[in-house]
């Protein structure tokens, strides 16, 4: 895919723009905001951008596809450029943006490093950029035209339906079209995008797992992020959007969803990552499902587990299906349930089953790795990370 003079001179300066990657990045989106202000106000996320881990997440991204085309030059990281263009597509990115992150971004490497980029450095690097876009562009146009989107709008405006507390933190909307139209089909474990205007009249977007699979709606789950400062979108969602309400909701999209077929499935999720793994379970459940299914959920206690009463109900309707469960702190003592954190020490692992993972990036680790000690392939553990992907290109 890179040209040989090109790959050369990638090799050679790979090191240089690694190491000074993470100062890059954050300059690119200094200037990118100050050139476009609308971006941060309309389509990043203002939190990831004030935390830093957009920055790290765009940083790795690009670090581990010049990489893979160095180490596999054949091969096109495709699980990578998918996982960044389901979001993209679920953001409405266009291409003429592109352009835009180009100037910026190689704006930005001048700057960094000065005389190092040497008009042979420029055009190596300028090739890997393109590689990279051209690559996402192509994945991009295909899935706006799977959603039948004119160009990269797939919005629709949607009524709330009804709002179900799950937990005191976590809150599912069941949501129509409000045209009156069918639901975009989805995958199991997919995911939708959430645009809501804020007080100060931001109009910012996150992502939301589908939940469950109600006729006629959508139901996607929020938890609401505490901290300093809390989640902006989904406390706007947990105190401002009521039944009644409307909200702008993007066509369903996501890499990691469950495929069909008889072979066994290992749904492992922990906290707020439930809502892709009951989204799963429901659509098993749905369709009579005779495939063995073992579904692993990690918690800090019971009040805190969303779903609950649905892990157990669905598991009951699947012939072949089990769960286990564990709380940090348990709050009363259940045989069903473990203390503290998902150790599958002792879990009888279905020898070629292909497992889906969703939780915190510590989760995700873990639990990956236990599952390859169990004998699983890598090709058959596939995950799923809320907010910047900070582990993109390092599954191994």
């Amino acid at each position: 895919m890179l040209s040989e003079r090109s790959a050369e001179t990638v090799r050679a300066t790979l090191p240089a723009v690694g190491g000074a990657i993470g100062e890059i990045t954050s300059l690119f989106y200094d200037k990118l905001f100050a050139a476009h202000p609308e971006l941060l106000r309309d389509v990043f996320n203002r939190g990831n951008q004030a935390n830093g881990t957009q920055r790290q997440a765009l940083a790795g991204s690009i670090a581990a596809f010049a990489t893979a085309l160095l180490e596999h030059p054949d091969t096109r990281p495709d699980a990578m450029l998918a996982r960044i263009a389901h979001k993209h597509a679920s953001l409405g990115v266009t291409a003429e943006q592109y352009q835009v992150v180009h100037t910026h971004l190689f704006a930005a490497i001048v700057e960094v490093l000065g005389e190092a980029v040497t008009p042979e450095v420029a055009a190596a690097w300028d090739e890997v950029y393109w590689l990279m876009a051209n690559a996402l562009i192509a994945i991009e146009r295909r899935l706006y035209e799977e959603a039948g989107a004119d160009g990269a709008d797939t919005w629709r405006e949607y009524r709330v339906v009804a709002r179900l507390h799950e937990t005191a933190d976590v809150v599912t909307f069941l949501a129509a079209p409000l045209d009156g139209g069918p639901v975009p089909a989805f995958a199991p474990g997919s995911y939708v995008s959430v645009q809501v205007e804020l007080a100060d009249g931001a109009r910012q977007i996150r992502q939301y797992s589908l939940s469950g699979r109600p006729d006629g709606m959508l139901q996607f789950s929020v938890k609401r992020v505490a901290g300093a400062p809390d989640g902006e979108v989904s406390t706007h969602l947990h105190r401002q959007v009521h039944t009644g309400d409307t909200l702008r909701i993007s066509a369903p999209f996501g890499d990691v969803t469950l495929a069909d077929g008889d072979t066994p499935v290992v749904l492992a999720s922990a906290g707020i990552g439930c809502t892709p793994m009951i989204g799963m379970l429901a659509h098993l459940a749905a369709t009579g499902s005779q495939r063995q299914v073992l579904a692993l959920h990690g918690d800090r206690d019971e009040l805190s587990h969303a779903f609950r009463a649905d892990l157990e109900q669905l598991v009951a309707k699947l012939p072949r299906a089990e769960a286990q469960v564990w709380y940090e702190r348990p709050l009363g003592e259940r045989p069903a349930e473990r203390t503290g954190l998902v150790d599958l020490a002792g879990v009888d692992i279905p020898a070629g089953a292909t497992a889906y993972l969703c939780g915190p990036l510590p989760f995700l680790r873990s639990v990956r790795a236990q599952l390859l000690a169990a004998g699983l392939r890598p090709a058959d553990i596939h995950y799923e990370v809320f907010g910047p992907d900070l582990w993109l290109g390092q599954e191994a």
